[in-house]
């Protein structure tokens, strides 16, 4: 099953920290998705060993949802005051959780690591 479009804008959210240049394509995704341009308040966590590693979540609806999700990726693997900025080990093995809150209610999405531990 492939990714969904709102879990890889998180991956690759993080993946542009990591690797330290920009490649979402911002006009192409809103052009081709347009619910990316809603105004909806988002939630990123991750988690390592079903450890929580990472959060941010959106105070108001202030961004639409593809800004909205680009930063609070970041934010929960590189600025979480609880946590040490994520490496890149980390990533790639932790699962992001992404949070929409919706007028109908939270919708939730999980998606797995990259690489898993093999044991």
């Amino acid at each position: 099953m492939s990714r969904s479009v709102l879990l890889q804008l998180a991956r690759d959210s993080i993946t542009e920290v990591i690797q330290a240049q920009r490649t979402i394509q911002k006009s192409n995704l809103l052009q081709e998705h347009p619910l990316l341009k809603e105004h909806i308040t988002t939630q990123v966590n991750l988690y390592l060993d079903n450890e929580l590693r990472g959060s941010s979540k959106s105070q108001d609806t202030k961004l639409n949802l593809l800004e909205d999700i680009i930063l609070n990726a970041k934010k929960s693997a590189f600025q979480d005051k609880n946590f040490t900025p994520i490496s890149t080990s980390e990533y790639l093995s932790c699962e992001i959780e992404l949070l929409l809150a919706t007028p109908d209610g939270i919708i939730s999405e999980k998606d797995p690591a990259i690489l898993k531990d093999e044991e």
